[in-house]
């Protein structure tokens, strides 16, 4: 496993941002784990975060020039991480959207640098069933960007429904929108953390089980 990944996955742990337990998420399927990037709610924490992003998008090889941070979440997510590209010697332009469009001052529904002819990355928490990620890409479009790369902490691996052709939320839009999806970690990286740790190694059979039934059929 990736050296980031297997840092995500422990900050994660420490940030209580991922936990074992039953856990009914909004689908109505009870599940072995959650993840809920808001608990990563320190500055360390944002900035360890960062640095686990800036890992995974370096190493996928997606050109971009701006970062995209849809609201709410990816707000606070796409900020940390132009803040480490910066560290990093790299200055990015940022910007990100409005849930509601505002009809006094600058007015609109984005904020920050203009899109008009630029690669984007989107930077977001997850993707559940890709609603928000394509309303950010016609978002984009519509302002003159380029939608490139969408980057997201984890990856589910999960169908959306019964006879979903056993395709993960992250597959179906990449294969829809024709933009490649990266993962900081994904399932498959869960389960061979947890088989590598004394106190999560208790999971991984309910772990097993759920991706049985549950998840995509592309590892």
């Amino acid at each position: 496993m990736s050296d980031y990944r297997a840092r995500f996955l422990q900050l994660a742990l420490h940030a209580n941002a991922l936990r074992f337990g039953e856990f009914t998420l909004k689908s109505g399927r009870l599940s072995p784990y959650f993840f809920n990037a808001g608990r990563f709610d320190s500055g360390a924490a944002m900035a360890d975060l960062a640095s686990c992003y800036a890992d995974a998008i370096e190493a996928s090889g997606v050109q971009f020039d701006l970062l995209f941070g849809p609201a709410y979440k990816g707000i606070p997510l796409a900020t940390a991480l132009g803040i480490e590209f910066a560290r990093r010697g790299r200055d990015l332009p940022l910007a990100f959207n409005r849930k509601e469009a505002k009809d006094h001052g600058e007015g609109g529904t984005l904020i920050g640098a203009p899109l008009d002819g630029r690669r984007v990355l989107i930077v977001d928490d997850v993707i559940t069933a890709g609603t928000a990620i394509r309303e950010a890409l016609g978002m984009i479009t519509a302002a003159g960007g380029r939608p490139t790369g969408i980057v997201v902490a984890l990856d589910r691996q999960e169908v959306l429904g019964e006879g979903a052709e056993r395709r993960s939320a992250a597959q179906r839009v990449a294969e829809e929108t024709g933009v490649p999806v990266t993962a900081v970690a994904t399932l498959h990286d869960l389960l061979a953390f947890a088989g590598e740790n004394a106190e999560l190694v208790g999971h991984r059979e309910q772990l097993l089980a759920y991706r049985a039934r549950y998840g995509s059929a592309v590892k």
